[in-house]
Order: C-alpha cells, then structure tokens, then sequence
C-alpha cells in the first residue's frame, strides 16, 4: 500500500522548507551560535518553534507519521512516548495520528512520590515509539531507550523531526543499542534548500558547509 505522501527526498526538501520559513533554523558565519557544550557553531535549530505554527505542524506530523509507517510497518507499535521536554508534544501528535496511547518519559525520575520517569500507562511487552524534537550524536536517546525497557516494554525506533547528519556515528551508536532512527530532514537538507531559496548570502553559506563537513575541525578552529 502506498500513502498519499510525497517522496522521502521530497519530504525532506518540504520539510527544511518550513524550518527556514519559520526561522526554526539559522545561519550566521558572522557571530556563531553557542551550543549547549559551550562549543560555537554557525548553525541553529529550534523545534519547538513549530507548535506555534498551525499548518506547518500539522504537515510535518503527517510526514512524522508516515514516515514512521513507511519505513517501520502500519502495525509495528502499541504506545508513543515523547521525550522531555521538546519531545512531548511531538510525541502527543504522533500518536493521535497512529491511533495509539501516548506517554512520556522525564529525564530523571521526579524525586517523589512514584519517583517515576515514565508518565502515563505503558505496560510489559508494548513495541513503543520514542519521539523527539532532534538528535544530535543519538546520546540522549539511548536514556530515554533504556528508561522504556526497564518498564518490560521493547523501544527498537526513535523517530524525530530533525537529525544533525553530520556526525558519522550516530547511526552506529544508535544501532549498537538496538535503536533505528527515523527522521524528516538534515542540516544537509536545510543547507540546499537554503541555497535554492536564496536564504543566506553565498560566504555565509559556503561557511556553513565547512562547518557540516568537519564540524569539529571547524570548532577547534574557531573557539
């Protein structure tokens, strides 16, 4: 059975698109972003912006879901859990889609109480979804993966609407944990896009894809 989505290469042009359109994604060569790390980089991308966005979250959810259905089966999940923070909304609005019970998942239990890390009903032997915002290098997944396990649940698949793409061990990383990755677009694909829509001037560009090329080159040469 075919969905009626566009192409994967199709929606992950769209979906940059959109992420450019509504400035959840930045280029500035000029004066790098600080990361989280402490690192600086001349890329920035934030998801959460795309909740307050009525018509580009509903599309990429619908290619969230698809995509997930695609590459992963119609019937391959019995719950959707989103991650804290960014993740929970997302996480919400994948599962309507699927038709599936949705819960998430703290990134540390609460300290009281049930002293839980899993909100919601999520029982033994449910093949659970996580979503996300993004990922990175994977890393902060594989807590999230094993705070699900630990309830006697299974997590083979993480989907999320960004992922870097940069960084070559990711898919390794992931898959060493038992983990397939499944994911809208890349800084790659914001980088094309960007130039087919004349987003960002050419310096600023080409500055961008040095950095994707060797991003930690790229750090240690710049602070």
């Amino acid at each position: 059975m075919s969905l009626p989505y566009p192409s994967r290469e199709e929606m992950a042009r769209l979906s940059a698109r959109m992420l450019l359109e509504i400035k959840a994604v930045d280029f500035n060569a000029e004066q790098p972003f600080t990361y989280a790390s402490g690192l600086k980089g001349p890329t920035y991308v934030d998801c959460r912006r795309i909740i307050s966005f009525p018509r580009v979250r509903r599309t990429l959810m619908d290619f969230l879901a698809a995509t997930v259905m695609r590459d992963a089966g119609f019937e391959a999940f019995d719950n959707v859990a989103g991650g804290e923070t960014a993740g929970i909304p997302f996480g919400a609005m994948v599962a309507e889609r699927l038709g599936l019970p949705m819960t998430y998942i703290r990134k540390k239990p609460k300290g009281y109480g049930r002293n839980a890390r899993i909100e919601g009903v999520m029982t033994e032997g449910q093949r659970v979804l996580l979503v996300e915002d993004l990922t990175t290098d994977g890393g902060s997944k594989l807590s999230f993966v094993d705070a699900i396990r630990d309830t006697g649940a299974s997590c083979a698949h993480t989907a999320v609407i960004f992922y870097y793409g940069i960084f070559p061990e990711t898919p390794g990383r992931l898959a060493d944990h038992g983990v397939s990755l499944h994911h809208l677009c890349t800084w790659w694909d914001v980088l094309d896009e960007a130039r087919a829509q004349k987003s960002f001037d050419d310096a600023t560009l080409e500055e961008v894809r040095t950095f994707l090329t060797d991003p930690r080159g790229w750090q240690a040469a710049n602070g």
